[in-house]
């Protein structure tokens, strides 16, 4: 995809963090690309159409380089990522290539579904400087309070470290999710303008029934 903007200016910043926890808990904590409709998950600039969504996959298959995205027209990539419900987003791996081809700049936004290219000139929640780390062991850590309630997150990649394009192998999504709440109408029965006059008991209890 070609013809989206650049000149983004250079104040951004982030911190990596690598926590030392057991492999099982990592790859459990990990697990909210379970909670992704990857059906409705778009990559923008991809050079191959479906390669974005691979790259959400298991902890295991962090360091797999068989199953990988690049970008197209230029190092630019952007993931529009859907839930299936609320997530609290707490931390962020992007692994790539021990070259210049990794990503060096990381966009986030939340809750703009359909973002395009041109979206991307506005103010991100967090914006993040990425070293490479072809082993998905670095964590960026989001702040909570502006991703304790997202539905659908934007990952811009802005850059890379000078390659004509930018490869991406994993990104690993850490957080909490909450199911999407199923809404019941309560209907009410009861009459208008009752008279208590005309009734023996002394409360009316109105009768709710709830529809699934």
């Amino acid at each position: 995809m070609s013809g989206h903007g650049h000149g983004h200016d250079g104040h951004s910043h982030g911190c990596a963090c690598e926590e030392i926890q057991e492999p099982a808990e990592r790859g459990f904590e990990y697990g909210l690309y379970r909670r992704i409709d990857i059906e409705k998950l778009q990559c923008l600039n991809e050079s191959r159409d479906g390669d974005g969504k691979l790259v959400f996959k298991p902890w295991d298959q962090r360091t797999d380089r068989e199953k990988f995205v690049e970008s197209d027209a230029d190092e630019e990539l952007l993931f529009n990522i859907p839930f299936t419900g609320s997530v609290k987003l707490k931390g962020i791996i992007i692994a790539g290539e021990d070259d210049d081809s990794h990503p060096a700049e990381m966009r986030l936004f939340k809750n703009i579904p359909h973002m395009s290219f041109d979206d991307t000139g506005r103010e991100p929640e967090q914006v993040f400087r990425l070293n490479r780390d072809p082993m998905a062991e670095l964590e960026y850590p989001t702040k909570i309070t502006r991703f304790s309630n997202v539905n659908h997150l934007s990952i811009h990649l802005s850059r890379n470290f000078g390659a004509e394009s930018t490869r991406v192998f994993y990104i690993g999504l850490r957080g909490e999710y909450t199911e999407a709440h199923r809404h019941e109408v309560t209907i009410c029965n009861y009459e208008a303008a009752a008279n208590p006059a005309d009734h023996k008991v002394e409360t009316i209890t109105p009768q709710t029934h709830f529809i699934s």
